[in-house]
């Protein structure tokens, strides 16, 4: 079941209308597509925060407006906690799109036994499928992953009706052996230095037009 926003038109725009907006509770949108007028909405700021919550990609527009809209852009704070802004897109159940989604390791590398270190070096990738089939995450297993190995975007595990948008041959994830600095570390603490990958998250002055 779709997240239901309630939104409303807001006539005015600009950051200090934004700002006001952000201040009695409710995130600046704008909802386009399909050929249609664009249209400037406000929603309420705890209705957005849900539907990021539970990973809603698609929702339901219900109000001034009504119709489904894929989620294509969120504007965060500087620390990553608030939606500044969003960019809606009209779509339709049969409809295809192209979408970010995240890539998460299962199981254990062969190559970690014999001292190797696994690093992710891609989080997300590019895929197409029907919007109301988007996956929340997709699955890729290392338990082949060896040391001085990698793994490629093919071996990516898609669900069905779902199609790899980025190169085949890109490398997501590889084992290699630890730098003295890495080793230092793991002597220290016991525990293999963590590798995380963050996409930046635009801050207030690049809101909407």
């Amino acid at each position: 079941m779709s997240e239901v926003l309630k939104v409303e038109i807001r006539e005015s725009r600009g950051k200090r209308h934004a700002r006001r907006l952000r201040a009695m509770g409710a995130v600046p949108a704008v909802l386009y597509g399909h050929g249609e007028q664009n249209l400037s909405l406000a929603i309420p700021a705890d209705q957005v925060k849900t539907a990021v919550r539970h990973g809603a990609r698609v929702v339901d527009l219900d109000g001034a407006v009504k119709d489904k809209a894929f989620i294509r852009d969120l504007q965060w704070d500087t620390y990553g906690l608030d939606v500044l802004h969003m960019d809606l897109t009209r779509v339709s159940a049969d409809e295809k799109v192209q979408v970010e989604v995240h890539v998460e390791l299962r199981g254990e590398a062969p190559g970690v036994k014999d001292g190797g270190i696994v690093s992710q070096l891609v989080h997300q990738v590019d895929v197409e499928c029907l919007v109301v089939s988007i996956p929340e995450k997709l699955t890729l297993r290392i338990n082949d992953l060896k040391l001085n190995e990698s793994l490629t975007a093919n071996k990516i595990e898609l669900p069905p009706g779902t199609t790899l948008l980025a190169d085949a041959d890109m490398v997501i994830v590889q084992c290699v052996e630890p730098k003295p600095e890495e080793e230092e570390a793991v002597a220290s603490t016991g525990a293999e230095p963590e590798v995380i990958g963050r996409k930046a998250e635009a801050e207030e002055g690049a809101e909407e037009e």
